[in-house]
């Protein structure tokens, strides 16, 4: 078994909302690995190796295995490394209710910011729309626990925990403010900043703003 083999690697990039999610599961859990740097315009020959059908980070390589989407990975990590900071519920309805709002999250949030970053005109309008909408189906669901799952951050948290970053972004570009419609929600995200795990895994705000604004000039926006 070489080297390889008996790491734990991570391949993301540090601004990657979906590579965050992996980076803050394996901080709660302590568990030590390496993190290569993808470059997504020449994506590394053991990137395609290791997920040869979407070709996408993020991958963890564990035991020379590799495990692909980023929700399956959390999963993955809170099995395998079971002893400390549990993620997901014992009970098997609470555990089925994270999934659930954790897919949620992938399917209401993440189409709307993407219309919202680079839509133009009615797309835009929608995805502001559709932004907030999906943010006040959570701050509901939140409501006045201290994480989703009650007292302990866990799989909803860490889910949504991708977006925190991006917040300042979202509010600038769609000239919205995200406190005066989900109070609860950045109460927790400050909440949650202040845990090391969470504030050493995320990427810095102002370096997100000035890579989308780079982005939509490539496009002309």
């Amino acid at each position: 078994m070489g080297d390889d083999d008996r790491k734990v690697i991570l391949l993301g990039t540090v601004h990657s909302m979906f590579a965050i999610r992996v980076r803050v599961a394996l901080a709660e859990k302590g568990v030590d690995y390496e993190f290569r740097e993808e470059d997504l315009s020449n994506r590394s020959p053991l990137l395609l190796k290791s997920n040869p059908i979407h070709k996408k980070i993020p991958v963890l390589i564990h035991n020379g295995k590799p495990v692909c989407e980023s929700l399956i990975i959390v999963e993955y990590i809170d099995e395998v490394w079971k002893d400390k900071s549990p993620l997901l519920p014992s009970d098997p309805y609470q555990r089925s209710q994270a999934r659930f709002w954790a897919d949620l999250i992938d399917k209401k949030v993440y189409p709307s910011t993407r219309k919202l970053l680079v839509g133009k005109g009615e797309e835009y309008e929608a995805g502001k729309k559709e932004f907030i909408e999906a943010l006040k189906l959570l701050e509901e669901q939140l409501g006045d626990k201290p994480y989703f799952g009650g007292d302990q951050l866990g799989f909803v948290d860490v889910a949504l925990l991708a977006y925190q970053c991006w917040f300042q972004t979202y509010e600038t570009l769609g000239n919205l403010s995200i406190e005066e419609h989900c109070p609860n929600l950045v109460a927790w995200g400050k909440r949650c900043m202040e845990r090391d795990t969470v504030a050493k895994s995320l990427a810095d705000p102002n370096d997100i703003y000035e890579l989308v604004l780079s982005f939509r000039n490539n496009l002309g926006l």
